[in-house]
């Protein structure tokens, strides 16, 4: 039941933020919409941007469901645009608000988690260490998010599947280049003197 509650919440502050910005709307706002008495909002959220959170997160789990490897991290990229453009006015209203931050970290958090699997992945039978992988990882979240905090700014008029595309075309094998540089198993090279 708790789900249920929580995804009622959840509708009611997406339905909410078609009418008005996030920092307009109160916890009795939420509450009446949803037909619920305020304690119960507090027994699953302990404040709006609470809910906020555990909508992105909810989103991202299910844009990113199975689309972690190497061979699908364009689809798992494509997707995660797809659900913020499906949110447009919730998170475009979350971003203009004070809670821009939770929707950078939100992506952050979110591309992060495919980029990581897709390292990963492509690490296999190799002699990496996870710091390094690490840093691939975060260095490509970086370039994902920073591509898509520009299309939210935007309004988000450009075609996901072309970004997406163009990214794919300027990147393609770069993490195997990366992972293979970093190698720790890789035999000396005969330099000269």
């Amino acid at each position: 039941m708790s789900q249920v509650t929580k995804r009622a919440l959840e509708a009611s502050l997406k339905n909410l933020l078609l009418q008005k910005p996030l920092n307009k709307i109160t916890i009795n706002d939420i509450a009446e919409d949803c037909g619920i008495n305020r304690m119960t909002f507090y027994y699953h959220f302990k404040d709006i941007y609470d809910l906020v959170e555990w909508c992105c997160e909810e989103d991202a789990s299910r844009a990113l469901a199975g689309k972690k490897t190497y061979e699908t991290w364009q689809q798992g990229l494509l997707q995660i645009f797809e659900a913020v453009l499906d949110n447009k006015p919730f998170i475009l209203n979350v971003y203009r608000s004070v809670s821009r931050e939770q929707v950078e970290s939100y992506l952050y958090r979110l591309t992060y988690d495919l980029l990581e699997g897709v390292v990963e992945e492509q690490a296999q039978g190799m002699s990496v260490r996870p710091e390094d992988k690490g840093f691939i990882a975060t260095l490509y979240k970086y370039m994902f998010v920073g591509l898509m905090l520009d299309w939210i700014k935007s309004d988000m008029k450009d075609d996901p599947k072309r970004i997406v595309e163009r990214l794919d075309q300027v990147i393609r094998g770069s993490v195997d280049t990366a992972l293979e540089r970093l190698r720790t198993d890789k035999p000396l090279s005969n330099s000269p003197e």
